[in-house]
């Protein structure tokens, strides 16, 4: 029973941390330590989340605001609060996968970010949301990376995330799980006795007549099956590195909304503005590139302060809670992206997993604008919070 009084469903979770450990329940433990980690020591990834609990808030007691609105525009999108899910790859958490949260996107009123190494198609995702933003890495040849835009303008994408803030990692010190290149028969016997030990996720997909597949079909040539994802990551790996004047030659093959993703640094910022650019996202790839990199909530203020009233400036990382919402806008971010945190919720309870996640963080958006006093997420601003003297990071 809650608060208010009403029925609450078994599957309801109250917080993220809750959806987590229902999704470390239900998951593989190979499944669940490929999400959960960061590269090498977690020196990033733990940063991450660090970073939110360091900082405090100054909230009001009287003279608060009986109505508050959360509503914005990101990338050119009108959304019900300044939340974006983040592009991940391969959900394999569930059957439904990409479908599931562009479902549950579409019902909150926020848009959704679709991975090239995603497991369901463009086309489907766009046919249950018309807000999608389609994330590109640079991989392959300048045709080939043409050839991916126009299948996302010809599927109904609203605008292009490229991220650049995935470097190849030297491994994670704890280990890192085992993933087949396919589903074979060898992959089955020796991922068994890991998927038996959670047959519930196993009958989630056993009922659908198909186990998960590890294939990318956004990174497929028009005609040709869908690579696996390793083949995919493969085609990344040997694509030579980006010069700014190859980034800036993409987004002018692109006339929508365009991202970057990745920024850290300051100079990395301006360039990204230079090149003509919608939005930046100060990111960490959730841990996942160099690591002893800063939590991107301590590099926020510095990127903000150099271009933010020249570009869109978004926060990717270790956003779990409303609250850390309401922090990071505070320091100037005009939005942020979850990716994890979705994750948990897909893996919990699907779709509608998803949506509870949703509601969880706009219900913390609410409660820490109600406390602040403020009637709007647009009158935040950095006396709201409260950081110790060496919380900040410059970077360049």
């Amino acid at each position: 029973m809650s608060r208010d009084g009403r029925n609450v469903a078994s599957s309801w979770f109250e917080t993220v941390a809750v959806a987590q450990r229902r999704a470390e329940k239900r998951l593989p433990k190979s499944v669940y330590g490929a999400l959960v980690a960061g590269s090498e020591k977690g020196l990033s990834s733990n940063d991450n989340l660090a970073s939110f609990d360091q900082l405090g808030f100054a909230p009001h007691v009287a003279g608060l605001s009986n109505e508050r609105s959360m509503a914005t525009t990101v990338m050119g999108q009108s959304v019900s609060m300044p939340v974006l899910i983040s592009p991940t790859g391969v959900q394999a958490v569930h059957p439904e996968g990409e479908v599931a949260v562009a479902r549950a996107a579409a019902a909150r009123g926020v848009a959704m970010g679709l991975s090239s190494f995603a497991s369901h198609s463009l086309e489907e995702v766009c046919g249950v949301s018309d807000q999608v933003l389609f994330q590109m890495y640079w991989s392959g040849d300048r045709d080939t990376m043409v050839q991916r835009l126009e299948r996302a303008k010809n599927a109904g994408a609203k605008g292009i995330i490229l991220t650049l803030d995935w470097s190849f990692s030297n491994g994670r010190d704890w280990g890192s799980p085992w993933i087949p290149d396919t589903i074979d028969l060898k992959a089955v016997m020796k991922l068994a006795p890991d998927v038996l030990a959670r047959p519930r996720w196993f009958w989630s997909f056993a009922r659908t007549g198909h186990m998960p597949t590890l294939t990318t079909p956004n990174m497929a040539a028009p005609g040709e099956k869908p690579p696996t994802f390793f083949a995919a990551y493969y085609e990344w790996m040997q694509s030579a590195l980006p010069s700014w004047s190859d980034v800036a030659w993409l987004r002018a093959q692109w006339e929508g909304p365009f991202m970057v993703k990745g920024v850290s640094r300051v100079d990395d910022a301006k360039r990204v503005v230079d090149l003509g650019a919608s939005a930046l996202s100060v990111s960490n790839h959730g841990g996942n590139n160099l690591d002893g990199t800063p939590a991107p909530l301590r590099s926020l203020p510095a990127v903000v302060d150099a271009v933010g009233d020249q570009i869109e400036v978004l926060l990717d990382g270790g956003v779990r809670r409303g609250s850390d919402v309401v922090k990071a806008l505070a320091l100037g971010a005009n939005a942020v992206m979850v990716g994890r945190a979705y994750l948990w919720g897909l893996a919990a309870n699907g779709q509608a997993g998803v949506e509870n996640v949703l509601d969880v963080i706009r219900g913390g958006i609410d409660s820490a604008l109600l406390a602040l006093g403020k009637s709007d997420i647009k009158e935040l601003d950095r006396t709201d919070v409260l950081a110790p003297t060496d919380f900040f990071r410059r970077l360049g």
